[in-house]
């Protein structure tokens, strides 16, 4: 009755994500594109310790040797600095080209069927129009990314949350990093942060909430930073992308799911939203097998939560100088308790220590 068991809307990592999951579930594949890969995207390109792991799981192996590693984070105010290593392990920096060729070998080789630069125009249902053809599958993934059509031909547009930021990347060609850390550079209303993604090459992003504001002329806020990139080549272009933060009501409806940015985002300032797309892939191949999306919408719920939690107190910092200055002035006094926030952020603190390290840093915070 059916052309494929799964059909996934979108070549990007999430559908390709979804695509390898599925596939290791046992599940006859085929994933399609309007595109032709490499798809590129103004994205950051720096990959957490539990990314890696997460990926790992997926037969995907991420090493050093595909980009840049890293030892952990940086925060950079404008008197203070902090930095810690991960808990366990390293990040990699990686170009988008090179993750996405990773998940392509990887889908190639566990027999995973495609269909680049054929555009869908349609989902009803069990049915696809792939091109001049209409296809049937049992199930159907939307990983089309946050203007997913998949979700507004499936109707789940609702939002529970939906507020934007803007985002703008290029890379700069240095002798060598200057940094073995991510760096988040923190100033008014924006953000810096820097990634090494090769021995030769950085990553550098902006984020704002002003949709008019560019690097260049941002970088004059920053300059420090400012100095340091004057010595450095920019190469290729500058990309800009909108980024939302956006929780929808639902990510399932009768066979259709969503996945990675057209399931919901959280502000890429966490750095997380790849380990997040390869932990919600693994969680809707298990639902699949057992035929239940119910089990998905919970699991994407549970997933979620750590990320939008981090990400809300980060974009915290964003919103006040006072209360930026006081932070990170109680992280520099205060090592181990930046320390103790970048485990939370990669999920690798216990409960208990989570709600002490949040309520010490409360009080540091207050009494600054």
């Amino acid at each position: 009755m059916f052309d494929t068991d799964v059909f996934v809307l979108g070549g990007g990592p999430s559908g390709l994500a979804a695509a390898i999951a599925t596939r290791m579930a046992g599940f006859r594949v085929l994933l399609a594109d309007a595109e032709q890969p490499p798809i590129e995207k103004a994205c950051g390109e720096g990959l957490m310790p539990d990314s890696i792991a997460a990926a790992a799981r997926l037969g995907i192996n991420i090493v050093p040797s595909h980009g840049q590693p890293f030892r952990g984070i940086r925060f950079q105010g404008d008197t203070h600095c902090v930095e810690s290593d991960f808990p366990n392990g390293v990040g990699v920096g990686v170009r988008r080209p090179v993750l996405q060729r990773l998940l392509i070998d990887r889908a190639q080789q566990l027999g995973i069927d495609f269909s680049w630069g054929q555009p869908v125009t349609a989902v009803q249902r069990e049915t696809i129009r792939l091109g001049s053809n209409t296809l049937r599958a049992r199930w159907i993934i939307g990983a089309d990314g946050a203007q997913s059509r998949v979700r507004r031909w499936a109707g789940l547009q609702q939002f529970r949350r939906n507020t934007l930021r803007f985002g703008y990347r290029r890379h700069y060609r240095v002798v060598a990093p200057w940094s073995e850390y991510m760096e988040i550079h923190w100033g008014n209303g924006c953000q810096f942060y820097v990634t090494p993604v090769s021995s030769t090459q950085i990553c550098v992003i902006l984020m704002s909430r002003h949709s008019k504001q560019r690097i260049v002329e941002a970088l004059r806020l920053f300059p420090m930073l400012e100095k340091r990139l004057q010595k450095c080549e920019a190469t290729g272009t500058e990309r800009g992308a909108i980024a939302a933060t956006r929780q929808l009501r639902r990510v399932t409806s009768g066979n259709i799911a969503l996945i990675g940015d057209a399931s919901g985002t959280v502000d890429p300032i966490t750095g997380e939203g790849m380990c997040l797309a390869f932990k919600q892939a693994s969680a809707l191949a298990a639902a699949l097998t057992e035929g239940n999306l119910a089990l998905y919408e919970s699991a994407h719920a549970r997933l979620s939560r750590l990320p939008r939690f981090m990400s809300d107190f980060m974009l915290l910092l964003d919103t006040s100088k006072t209360l930026r200055t006081r932070t990170l002035s109680s992280f520099e006094s205060s090592p181990q308790l930046f320390s103790r926030l970048v485990a939370m952020h990669l999920g690798q603190l216990h409960p208990t220590r989570f709600f002490t390290t949040a309520a010490a840093l409360g009080w540091r915070v207050a009494t600054a």
